[in-house]
């Protein structure tokens, strides 16, 4: 598993499921709800502080195993 890093909700569409979390290096990363393991909430909100895990995808990197600070 890669490391643990942290970054900022971008913004994320409950309606949809998904959004974009900027890594602390600036990198925008693609998250989907499945990938948040918080307590059972499924959504993020635009400028929460997270940790996760980037995971490889044909699109781009993925946040994994998603955790509010």
């Amino acid at each position: 598993m890669s490391e643990r890093v942290t970054g900022t909700v971008k913004w994320f569409d409950s309606s949809k499921g998904y959004g974009y979390i900027t890594s602390e290096q600036g990198e925008d990363v693609f998250v989907h709800y499945s990938a948040i393991t918080d307590g059972g909430l499924r959504h993020l909100t635009t400028g929460e502080q997270v940790e996760f895990s980037v995971g490889d995808d044909p699109c781009g990197p993925l946040a994994v195993e998603v955790t509010r600070l």
